[in-house]
């Protein structure tokens, strides 16, 4: 059980700091900056097997990791942007495990996603870094709980989901020698 909850949460769960630095803020948009083309660096060699390999028994393959990736950012780029400009907005949750069955996470090459990430995380954090602290408060509603989830928790939690997934794969391909 401990080996697979390494599997699942290589960095561990998200834990979001009672207090958040302008320092934290920093790293997390630095992390959110990084990763299109640490990604891109990482799997740019993999072959189409590899690609079709699970991160862990039962989990996603690196194509459907790579497609999650951009399906995922993509609806929190939407939620910062709802969350910056309306009130408190309730936010409409997704299914990413039916979408990662979809065959567009299946089978389509990676190519569209890595480049759709390294659009989107070039427009997130241009929007990042230049908005306000008071920005940074502002919150949309998640209907999963009825949780407020302010713009800065959802940077840390989308930088944390960035290394996390980046791990999955890395260790797919240290475990394996590749």
């Amino acid at each position: 059980m401990e080996k697979l909850e390494k599997l699942r949460y290589p960095i561990g769960h998200f834990s979001c700091p009672v207090e958040i630095s302008e320092e934290d803020i920093k790293e997390w948009i630095n992390v959110l900056d990084a990763l299109p083309a640490r990604l891109s660096n990482l799997v740019s060699v993999f072959s189409e097997a590899q690609l079709e390999t699970p991160y862990r028994d039962g989990g996603w393959t690196v194509r459907q990791v790579i497609h999650h990736l951009a399906d995922s950012h993509h609806h929190s780029y939407t939620r910062f942007k709802w969350a910056l400009t309306e009130n408190s907005p309730l936010i409409k949750a997704y299914y990413e495990k039916d979408w990662s069955e979809m065959f567009d996470a299946k089978t389509a090459p990676i190519e569209l996603s890595l480049n759709y990430l390294t659009a989107l995380h070039a427009k997130l954090v241009y929007l990042l870094k230049g908005i306000s602290s008071e920005d940074f408060k502002k919150y949309y509603i998640h209907p999963e709980g009825n949780t407020n989830v302010s713009v800065v928790e959802n940077l840390g939690k989308y930088a944390w989901h960035s290394n996390h997934h980046f791990a999955h794969i890395k260790n797919l391909a240290v475990r394996n020698g590749w």
